[in-house]
């Protein structure tokens, strides 16, 4: 005999909100773990894919707030072999990058993010700006954001000398474009 848990009635519930955002259904996952097996980062995480995903089936808000404060939505790669290895084709890299938005809006990134956060936004600023990345701005952007002041520093002399840390940036035609489309995007964040 099969026993499952109740699914708790929560109007408000994580899982409800990532169906109504991204038209994902957490209920068809049967929990086989070929998600969290061949995930390349799974050793890292706090929870596995399977995990996460069973806890946002229950639609409790405890859960709910464990899956906001996890670890294991920000080191997601979004490598996309969990969605191929899915036999029920559920697109995780997606519920994940629904969460990381979640996480922040509500205000509960993991401490340990951090530097996740600080590389992403610093990676993001070189391209709205310069239209493309710039190796030397996004290195310099990231060690402010982060404090680590001394990182690598010695791999810097070998990156320029090979010829793949340039000082200056190289601007692309149409930045102006670019930064509608960073614009358009903060306003579509902010309506929802």
């Amino acid at each position: 005999m099969n026993v499952c848990l109740p699914k708790h009635s929560n109007q408000n519930a994580l899982s409800e909100a990532l169906l109504s955002h991204t038209g994902i259904l957490t209920e068809r996952c049967y929990q086989c773990g070929k998600c969290a097996a061949g995930c390349p980062l799974a050793d890292e995480m706090d929870y596995p894919s399977t995990v996460i995903m069973r806890m946002l089936q229950l639609g409790l808000p405890e859960m709910d707030d464990k899956v906001l404060q996890s670890y294991t939505i920000w080191l997601c790669l979004t490598c996309e072999t969990c969605y191929a290895r899915c036999p029920m084709e559920i697109d995780i890299p997606r519920v994940m990058d629904y969460l990381r938005g979640e996480s922040l809006r509500l205000r509960k990134v993991n401490r340990r993010a951090k530097d996740i956060l600080a590389f992403n936004k610093s990676f993001l600023d070189t391209i709205k700006h310069t239209g493309r990345l710039y190796e030397f701005g996004l290195i310099a952007d990231y060690k402010i954001r982060s404090f680590h002041w001394f990182q690598d520093v010695l791999l810097a002399p070998v990156m320029y000398i090979k010829g793949k840390l340039g000082f200056l940036p190289h601007r692309i035609k149409g930045t102006d474009a670019v930064a509608r489309i960073f614009e358009k995007s903060t306003q579509k964040e902010e309506k929802q």
